[in-house]
Parts: C-alpha cells; sequence; structure tokens
C-alpha cells in the first residue's frame, strides 16, 4: 500500500514535464474507477500525468487504481486535502481537477490547453447523467448559474494554471464548498474560462435522494455559506438531510 504522502511510481527527475496533470481525488470508488481511468489512457498515452489521490478507501479501489494511473497517493479523508496533495506532486504547469465519476469530452486536454493560454483558469458545461427526467433541466440551470455567477463546482471539470492555483494557497482545507471558495479566490484573480463544450457527471446524487431535494438542499448550502455560515456547520446539514 502506498503511504500517505508518497507516490506509486516516484517520477523520475529528469522526466519531461506532462501538458496537463489530472487529479483525481477517489474515496471508495471500485464500482467506477476501473472504467473511469481506463478513458484516460489514451490521454495518458499522449503526454498527460494521471494523479489518484485516495482517502482511506475501505474497498479495493487502490488496487483497481494503480496500475492504470502514473502515481497513486493515499490521504486522509477529504476533498480538498486530496486535491492539494495530488498538485503538489503534478509535475504541470496545468492542472484538471477531475472527479471519479466525471468524464471528459473528446479533445478536452486541447480545449484545456487552449483556454489556459488566455485564462488562468476554468471550467466545462456539464451534462448529468442519470435516470431521473430532471436531470437535463438540472443540468441547464447549473451551467446558466456557472456563467453568470462565475463559479464553478468541482463536478464541471475545473483546470487551472498552477502558477494561480498556489499563489491563492490551492484549495482551502474545508468539509464542504472548497470547490465554491477556490472559484472565489481564483475570480478575484481572473475571471474563468467557461467553456460550452459538456463533461459527463454522475447524476447519482439525484436519482439517490431526489431531484428536487437535492436542488433544494444544494441551494440552501450555497445560500447560507454566501451569508457566512461556516462550512462545518454546512457539512453537518447536508449529511443530516442526506
Amino acid at each position: 500500500m502506498p503511504q500517505e504522502g508518497r507516490s506509486l511510481p516516484l517520477a523520475s527527475p529528469d522526466a519531461e514535464s506532462p501538458k496537463l496533470s489530472v487529479v483525481i481525488p477517489m474515496l471508495n470508488e471500485a464500482a467506477g474507477i476501473e472504467a473511469a481511468l481506463a478513458a484516460l489512457q489514451p490521454l495518458r498515452e499522449s503526454g498527460v500525468e494521471i494523479i489518484v489521490v485516495d482517502g482511506d478507501s475501505t474497498d479495493n479501489s487502490v488496487a483497481l487504481a494503480t496500475p492504470l494511473a502514473d502515481t497513486l497517493l493515499t490521504s486522509s479523508p477529504g476533498r480538498a486535502r486530496q486535491m492539494n496533495l495530488g498538485a503538489e506532486h503534478a509535475r504541470s504547469a496545468a492542472l484538471l481537477f477531475l472527479h471519479a465519476d466525471t468524464r471528459l469530452p473528446e479533445g478536452g486536454c486541447k480545449l484545456i490547453s487552449q483556454a489556459l493560454e488566455t485564462h488562468a483558469w476554468g471550467r466545462f458545461d456539464i451534462h448529468l447523467e442519470g435516470k431521473s427526467r430532471w436531470l437535463p433541466l438540472v443540468s441547464i440551470l447549473m451551467n446558466l448559474r456557472s456563467r453568470l455567477s462565475g463559479i464553478a463546482t468541482g463536478d464541471q471539470g475545473m483546470f487551472v494554471r498552477r502558477g494561480p492555483f498556489e499563489a491563492i494557497g490551492g484549495f482551502p482545507t474545508q468539509q464542504l464548498m472548497e470547490d465554491i471558495e477556490l472559484s472565489k479566490r481564483l475570480k478575484a484573480l481572473s475571471p474563468p474560462a467557461c467553456l460550452r463544450t459538456k463533461v459527463i457527471s454522475s447524476g447519482r446524487r439525484w436519482d439517490q435522494f431526489g431531484a428536487w431535494k437535492t436542488i433544494r438542499l444544494m441551494w440552501r448550502l450555497r445560500y447560507r455559506y454566501w451569508r457566512g455560515v461556516s462550512a462545518t456547520q454546512l457539512a453537518k446539514e447536508y449529511r443530516n438531510a442526506r
């Protein structure tokens, strides 16, 4: 098993820097992580670095992910903590934070490279995939809200140049809304590149808990966060509401 903060395998110090480092936080994703990483292998073969950061999974996620990643790290649980650790070990000047249940569109790497030529950071539009008939509407509302506010969520495939990411201290190590807070801090540096090309992300949260119930919950939590309620308190409310 890899140790916390160490990678398998370690990159050669004189290795050519990859054109993009993809950081994937993982926690008990055995059901889907193999397929998710298999879809990224063509990018890996073209010079993209794949980093998976496990948050102490209790299933066989690590065993499934290890042969399909350039680097496998372990961390104490916490998506922000995991992504920051992955960024520390990344060798590229361009970082993509990709959820384990989100798939990149064809040509996504090229789109990121082009966007980062003129922007410090950005995100894709999203298409939620699942059983609920409301998911297309949820996707439209998410994309519209993000475009109007300049705030992105983690399941939209957030990408950023390393310099700005390090300048703001990376993801804040909070239990919820770490993607919202990162967006706010990056937005203070520059507006995001809002790519209309869509990532495909799992709608399992909406399917499991109900589309409108989930929408109401997330809008309420975001409103309370905007009003200054701590992320720790909101994380407790989120767990209790599920």
